[in-house]
């Protein structure tokens, strides 16, 4: 009888422990920063007066980690550069570096704030985790010293990465990421190849990687095709260009289109059209922000299911050509013309009636819309484009592109030009494309720059519908696609040479991250 009720009180206790460790939700906060910045970034300032500089930018920090720790989150995201902003020199950057080591060492900054020597920085961010028990994600710069007899070796003497790093409740420095796929960065260096950087928690396995890293196969894809990782963790100074590219837009496409959970804290800056900050789940958003009005950062918090794949909500694999190769392409409109997006050539064909079935073509990409509008407003002009092909300036990243959206004008020559509002309204909505690519992010905008979680869905066969009745105005229904094998050029190693690396950086016009815009 005694060893009956011992053998039960353990099995009752191992299942306590098992479900205390593995928990089925968690709750996540991101952070959308409104960054101090330094007054001059051409001229180098001493480590102090760098270390003021971030310890006013963590101040603010602070308040967010305390009240999501207080909120009952698990984890928390802050911004790219968000302890210094952007546009520096490899000389004026070098004052804000620490030596960030490989988390194997199994430190905690907090406690052993000169291990690895002058990390003040790191040490304060690792307190913050510890104090208020909740994983703290932050990006800051890493300094790495090299052999000045290496032809590779920087001049200074020193690599220096955009690195992000993340420290758990206990204030234990857990995972670091140096940025890859740099834009315009010449303050920092390309690492000598994608880094995939993984953690486990008892909510889950996280990724990570950086802001413009978004757009490639590696790591972002690597990650959660071969990674496997439940939830991604993404830092990034994000400007927003429409009329596919808003942070909110794109972000929340990406998360469905991998079905990955995304966790984006984007910085914060009015003037350079800098906002847009989310936590996505593979079906829809849960929470997201995006704020031209105001100077202020914001808190987001969401419940986020620890392991996507195993909830009821998680969506099946699509096929994204299945249904558009299945059918006739619908007869052609005589109104068709050409139009740019960007320096993106596309072809467009006008919704003229409120009501119809129009098929547009580029290449080997073919467009297919059904569409019902409510009343078709006169002074509004939709149209459906497509474009398969290499991308802007450069010409290296290779996108297949269907797109229904309002033109700027009635003129139809601004088909294609940003614009923020809309008045006409649709019954019911059709999308798809004959994408030869398994990578396909949807978006949906609506007026004034809105999502529309749950007001959408993806159907296996790949058509990108409406649902649970009428929509609010809408901007754009997209269907955005990548075709990374055929990009015409990636990063291919690692420099150290600036100048060589800023050359072998992917140019997408249409991505500009804060340090771009100042320089645009």
């Amino acid at each position: 009888m005694i060893t009956s009720s011992l053998q039960t009180s353990v099995a009752v206790f191992a299942l306590v422990i098992l479900h205390v460790s593995t928990l089925d939700t968690f709750k996540a906060a991101v952070y959308e920063h409104a960054v101090i910045l330094p007054n001059d970034t051409e001229t180098p300032v001493s480590p102090d007066e760098a270390l003021f500089l971030m310890n006013k930018n963590i101040d603010i920090l602070e308040k967010a980690i305390k009240q999501a720790a207080e909120q009952g989150a698990q984890i928390i995201v802050t911004p790219e550069d968000a302890l210094y902003g952007w546009k520096f020199t490899r000389e004026t950057i070098f004052p804000y570096l620490e030596n960030i080591p490989d988390p194997q060492v199994n430190w905690i900054p907090c406690q052993e704030p000169h291990r690895f020597g002058h990390t003040p920085v790191q040490a304060r961010l690792s307190c913050l985790a510890k104090n208020n028990s909740i994983y703290v994600v932050a990006n800051m710069g890493d300094k790495k010293p090299c052999n000045s007899h290496n032809t590779t070796c920087p001049s200074n003497g020193h690599y220096q990465y955009n690195t992000n790093v993340v420290y758990d409740a206990k204030g234990k420095l857990v995972a670091r990421y140096h940025k890859y796929h740099l834009y315009r960065e010449i303050q920092f260096d390309v690492p000598e190849k994608p880094e995939l950087v993984t953690f486990n928690t008892t909510f889950g396995k996280f990724g990570i990687f950086t802001c413009f890293d978004i757009l490639f196969h590696d790591p972002a894809v690597t990650l959660v095709k071969d990674s496997h990782v439940d939830t991604i963790l993404f830092p990034t100074a994000w400007m927003n260009v429409l009329p596919f590219m808003t942070a909110i837009e794109f972000h929340s496409a990406w998360a469905m289109g991998m079905r990955v959970n995304l966790l984006a804290a984007n910085t914060h800056n009015v003037s350079l059209k800098m906002t847009g900050s989310g936590i996505y789940a593979p079906h829809s958003p849960k929470v997201y922000h995006h704020d031209m009005e105001t100077e202020s950062g914001k808190i987001l918090f969401a419940e986020v299911d620890s392991h996507p794949r195993n909830s009821s909500t998680y969506p099946p694999a699509m096929n994204w050509s299945a249904y558009a190769t299945s059918i006739t392409p619908f007869p052609g409109p005589k109104n068709s013309f050409r139009g740019f997006i960007s320096r993106d050539e596309f072809n467009f064909t006008k919704l003229s009636e409120s009501a119809g079935n129009l098929t547009v073509c580029q290449k080997e990409l073919c467009c297919h819309l059904s569409y019902r509008m409510l009343a078709k407003e006169g002074d509004e002009v939709y149209v459906l484009g497509a474009f398969a092909g290499l991308h802007g300036r450069r010409r290296r990243e290779y996108w297949q592109v269907c797109t229904m959206l309002k033109c700027r004008s009635t003129d139809v020559t601004t088909c294609g030009q940003p614009v923020e509002t809309a008045l006409t309204r649709f019954e019911m909505f059709s999308l798809s494309g004959t994408f030869g690519t398994e990578y396909v992010f949807p978006e949906v905008l609506l007026t004034k720059i809105k999502l529309a979680p749950e007001k959408f869905e993806v159907l296996e066969d790949g058509r990108l519908v409406n649902k649970n009745g009428l929509s609010e105005p809408v901007l754009t229904v997209s269907l955005f696609g990548r075709w990374y094998t055929k990009d015409a050029h990636s990063i291919s190693g690692g420099t150290s040479n600036s100048a060589t690396a800023y050359l072998m950086i992917p140019t997408l016009l249409m991505i500009i991250t804060l340090r771009d815009a100042v320089m645009v």
